[in-house]
């Protein structure tokens, strides 16, 4: 199961809800077939606990994932003539003895917001490497893989002072909204009914160029659920910061792409073009390039299908060698967190999107590879995950690592 745990899952069938209104939003038969295939503390140590879519013709059809015997397909190729990729610099320790250190989101001034998974908090920590505690999120419930995940910084903080955290609660996962000023308030649920489990939460949030907020979901250990359009598990999501479906979604509601087993990494290159890592099951780990409406082809296929109706990925890895969380874009390279792996793997970007020959970087430096972010000063921030029970936690675990691009 690569990186995921078997446990019994929970709350994986809501209908989802927008607005944290609480009402369902269903994706109605005439939806469907309008969607779009279209393209105080020590400096370096923690501190302690303290819409309208477009409309066209229909996607192909298939058929339902259950009735479509799972095949692992065939490992991608990367293309030819994509420049190699260049060493990053020396890593260095900014900051040490965190506890399952999950996502990174960089504030205007350079400081950054991290987010514990199991001990709920939001840290804020400096380019010096002090932290402090902005606060404990309410409502997280710690269980698995679940716990607080993601973080998010709106684009026009300055103006609005938003962020954003994607957390698993006790029957579901959730996007919260909050203004910070020094401390979190006006708390304002903006996402509610993403299914959840003790495996597969995906939780990764990040905006793109367009100013979207975008959410990755996993499939709760409920295979089905990533083909269901009535559902928001194994997504990809795009949302105003106010949770409603943003401009020019293909359906009409959040879903920006489906059939995704588990993503817990987004990135955009310097072109804008959106990639993904996914977890696969026993065979393949993916990147794939994200595009607007496209079936990414879990259960039915893992890696390279082959088949039109599912975007193969654009590079694959075995379980062992990745199991892919985090990923950043950094010096004309996608960098991908592995956890399983215990490597940072960097994969050459072209000029027109393809990707070239991956090269593993530190394997079994650090241990387990969490988070990865561009900093503001272009260097890449990356997270080890040593203590999430999968691990082994080496003294001034877990730690976040600064790496200069060259």
């Amino acid at each position: 199961m690569n990186d995921q745990l078997s446990l019994s899952h929970r709350g994986a069938r809501h209908p989802f809800r927008l607005g944290g209104t609480g009402r369902p939003y269903i994706l109605t038969a005439a939806a469907v077939l309008a969607a779009v295939l279209a393209g105080g503390c020590t400096q370096g140590q923690a501190a302690p606990g303290g819409g309208g879519g477009a409309t066209a013709k229909a996607p192909a059809a298939s058929a339902p994932p259950e009735e479509i015997p799972s095949s692992p397909g065939k490992p991608a190729v990367p293309a030819e003539g994509v420049g190699l990729a260049v060493p990053p610099g020396k890593p260095r320790t900014l900051v040490s003895g965190l506890s399952v250190p999950w996502s990174i989101a960089f504030l205007p001034g350079g400081d950054a917001l991290v987010t514990e998974r199991d001990s709920a908090r939001l840290l804020r920590v400096t380019k010096a490497g002090r932290v402090t505690t902005v606060g404990k999120i309410e409502g997280v419930s710690a269980s698995g893989e679940g716990g607080l995940l993601g973080v998010a910084v709106s684009p026009k903080f300055n103006q609005d002072r938003y962020i954003f955290v994607y957390f698993t609660t006790e029957t579901e996962n959730r996007i919260v909204r909050y203004r910070y000023d020094g401390v979190l308030k006006d708390s304002t649920k903006i996402l509610d009914g993403i299914p959840a489990s003790g495996n597969h939460n995906g939780g990764r949030i990040a905006f793109g160029p367009d100013g979207y907020l975008y959410a990755a979901t996993g499939d709760a250990g409920d295979d089905p659920l990533s083909q269901a359009l009535g559902s928001l598990g194994g997504k990809i999501l795009r949302m105003t910061v106010d949770g409603t479906p943003a401009p020019g979604n293909p359906m009409e509601n959040v879903i920006w792409s489906y059939g995704h087993r588990n993503v817990q990494g987004l990135a955009w290159d310097d072109q804008g073009r959106m990639y993904a890592t996914e977890f696969g099951q026993n065979t393949y780990d993916e990147i794939n390039r994200i595009e607007k409406g496209r079936n990414y082809g879990w259960p039915a296929v893992e890696g390279t299908g082959g088949r039109d109706e599912y975007a193969d990925p654009l590079i694959t890895w075995t379980v062992a060698e990745s199991s892919p969380s985090g990923m950043a874009f950094a010096g004309g390279s996608l960098w991908a967190a592995g956890l399983r792996g215990a490597r940072l793997w960097q994969v050459p970007v072209g000029e027109d999107g393809k990707l070239g020959v991956p090269v593993a970087r530190f394997k079994g430096v650090f241990g387990r590879l969490r988070a990865a972010e561009t900093a503001p000063d272009g260097s890449l921030w990356v997270t080890t995950s040593n203590k999430d029970g999968r691990g082994s936690p080496h003294k001034g675990d877990d730690r976040i690592l600064v790496i200069p691009m060259r």
